[in-house]
């Protein structure tokens, strides 16, 4: 280890062991400052240098696994501090979960991170390889949380880049390219034999993606043949009143009002947020009649509904016909545990513990729908209600190519801090990584309209009650990513994975 690494290895505390054992806590808090709402990439570069020069002085894989799980829990304990507002907003009968969910949930996400910093301490023979086996392993685990379970890929490490020209790269390597170049910009200073050298690599793979994000964004983007016009409703529900029975019908009649709203152009469809209709998908047809009446004519209109169906629940999107049935339905398929179901629902019942959005304690029941739907001129949509757009993998797994995206949600649940803000951010990455635009309808925001480089072509301030009128953008032709989908990152690693291990047993010989 160079003189100067060693000195700042010291500072960090690599003597002290109250130090040692507070530092990476503080330095994964400092490394959640790059996601929004704060967005500070330069913040998590900083923080992860820091704990991977820690990790290169130490000496134990235990020690490895101590910084690694203080480390991830300090970044998703304040990421992830969100995940309280759910939780208040029955406080009497829920309130008292919430810090128990953002320990646990914090705690065991980190337990990836834990796994990835002590199996780079077993990998590296030395600091600057520990260095490089934490870049692969921390990208692999990141991997594996997008996946193992049901995953959740929330607050990638490359999300940082949101609002930056680097974001661009995600079109081509996705979002685990992303994650990998972001810890790779932070470990060059410590991978080569000279720091100031590996500095240099690190500015120059920077100012590179840099530019060529900059020129992508920069290129014409182009206009649809046909304009598809959009209004897009957001009512501003408060989640502790959407569905007490005084305010249903305010809430319900103020998106009748937004909806009939005079413009200059007619849209050609209008667009409710996620569960935005009282009661049961056609178990009111009077209520979903008067929606289709309140649009211009020639018009079509979207809504998010609950539909009960043979004693199960479900979670849906529906295109309304002229006489207000549900013409064409998509029932969401990846549900949010704990949230809309309970995993052992009957067990945990006995303890009153039930899903936050379930239906009847047991919760709601995953769709099995097609998730692309046919508009006919007004295209072929992915759909996506709430939470399935942060799963990057299941867009390009989906199938054929729509024309756009469609995400119906309702961040009322979040609170109004960084929940919102965070899911609103991967949403954007979803039309980057497939060159398609994203429109999204929410209750109380984000409602925008995102067009295929996940730049905001127009959106409505959060929690207010409006509509927003826009022009859906084109579509670019598919992406890299598009096509391969996480498949040449993976193998990518794992080939980086395998070399290190290689000279890890050759080493032991």
């Amino acid at each position: 280890m160079s003189a100067f690494a060693a000195r700042l290895s010291c500072w960090f505390g690599a003597q002290n062991r109250a130090i040692r054992s507070a530092g990476p806590l503080g330095l994964g808090a400092l490394a959640s400052l790059g996601q929004a709402p704060v967005g500070w990439p330069l913040a998590s570069i900083l923080a992860f240098l820091a704990v991977f020069l820690l990790l290169s002085d130490l000496r134990s894989i235990r020690a490895g696994l101590w910084v690694g799980w203080m480390f991830g829990s300090g970044y998703f304990l304040v990421t992830l501090f969100w995940i309280t507002d759910p939780f208040m907003v029955d406080a009497a009968a829920t309130g008292w979960m919430a810090p128990f969910a953002l320990v646990f949930m914090a705690g065991g996400l980190a337990l990836f991170w834990m796994a990835a910093f002590g199996l780079a301490v077993w990998l590296g023979s030395g600091p600057k390889t520990r260095v490089l086996a934490v870049v692969v392993t921390l990208s692999l685990a990141e991997l594996a949380r997008a996946n193992v379970l049901t995953g959740f890929p929330w607050a990638l490490p490359g999300y940082i880049w949101a609002d930056t020209p680097l974001a661009q790269f995600a079109a081509f390597a996705g979002p685990h390219g992303l994650v990998l170049l972001t810890l790779a910009l932070a470990g060059l200073p410590l991978i080569t034999r000279y720091p100031a050298l590996g500095l240099g690599l690190s500015a120059a793979l920077f100012l590179g993606l840099w530019s060529a994000g900059s020129l992508r964004l920069s290129a014409p983007l182009g206009e649809r043949k046909t304009p598809i016009r959009l209004r897009l409703v957001q009512p501003n529900a408060a989640q502790a009143e959407k569905w007490d029975p005084k305010m249903m019908p305010v809430f319900f009649r103020r998106q009748l009002a937004l909806t009939r709203a005079v413009a200059k152009t007619p849209p050609d469809l209008v667009i409710w947020p996620e569960t935005s209709i009282p009661g049961w998908l056609d178990e009111q047809l009077s209520a979903q009649k008067e929606i289709v009446d309140a649009v211009p004519s020639g018009s079509r209109v979207i809504v998010g509904a609950r539909l009960a169906v043979a004693g199960r629940y479900y979670n849906v999107l529906a295109l309304l016909g002229a006489r207000g049935y549900a013409q064409q339905v998509y029932a969401k398929a990846h549900l949010v545990p704990f949230g809309e179901y309970v995993p052992f629902a009957g067990l945990l019942s006995r303890f009153g513990i039930y899903g936050l959005a379930a239906e009847d304690g047991g919760g709601f029941s995953a769709g099995h729908s097609a998730a692309l739907l046919d508009f006919g001129a007004l295209g072929r949509v992915r759909a996506l209600i709430c939470y399935e757009a942060i799963f990057p993998q299941e867009i390009w797994r989906s199938g054929p190519r729509p024309d756009w995206m469609l995400q119906i949600t309702n961040d009322a649940w979040f609170g109004k801090r960084a929940g919102p803000q965070q899911h609103f951010q991967q949403a954007r990455f979803r039309a980057i990584e497939q060159g398609l635009p994203l429109v999204r309808v929410a209750n109380t925001g984000v409602t925008a309209v995102i067009d295929a480089r996940g730049q905001i072509s127009a959106r409505l301030p959060f929690g207010v009650a409006g509509k927003l009128d826009a022009v859906l953008p084109p579509s670019l032709p598919p992406t890299v990513y598009s096509r391969t989908g996480d498949g040449p990152v993976v193998l990518l690693l794992l080939l980086l994975g395998g070399g290190l291990l290689v000279r890890r047993l050759a080493n032991r010989d």
